[in-house]
């Protein structure tokens, strides 16, 4: 599978590779992130909630520095995709809101880490030196 067309002098009909890439049928990481996952404030609700049995509304909303509005708005998305269950009640006299992560949630969450560890995987180089553009080599700087 070959790449977008490369822009620049000389670069009619060249295509780019994948680095180490053979061309395979196997598409890009980004191709499997979620949107509604990915979505920084929704994946902030996810993995804060996947790190304990709940999470309290005004502690997400503290947290991820958001108005409740915002927030509820996020949270009905993940619920109506069956990510994340609100349950609802009082502590004392006081009401207040819970999210759990739901199995359906925490598989998503799962899938959106390992696109991304992919993606820091691929741009990653030893030493720590910036890894040249996507289809360039170091030895090939951007003809």
């Amino acid at each position: 599978m070959t790449g977008p067309s490369t822009d620049g002098p000389g670069a009619a009909g060249r295509q780019v590779q994948p680095a180490g890439g053979s061309g395979g049928s196997v598409g890009h990481p980004t191709r499997t992130l979620d949107e509604t996952v990915h979505q920084r404030h929704r994946l902030g609700i996810l993995t804060i909630t996947a790190e304990a049995a709940s999470a309290e509304f005004g502690y997400l909303q503290d947290a991820l520095g958001l108005t409740a509005g915002n927030l509820s708005r996020h949270l009905t998305v993940l619920q109506e995709a069956g990510l994340v269950e609100v349950m609802k009640g009082h502590q004392g006299r006081r009401p207040r809101t819970w999210v759990k992560i739901t199995g359906a949630g925490r598989a998503a969450l799962t899938a959106e880490i390992a696109a991304l560890g992919e993606l820091v995987r691929r741009h990653a180089t030893p030493g720590g030196a910036a890894a040249p553009p996507f289809g360039e080599t170091s030895a090939d700087p951007g003809r």
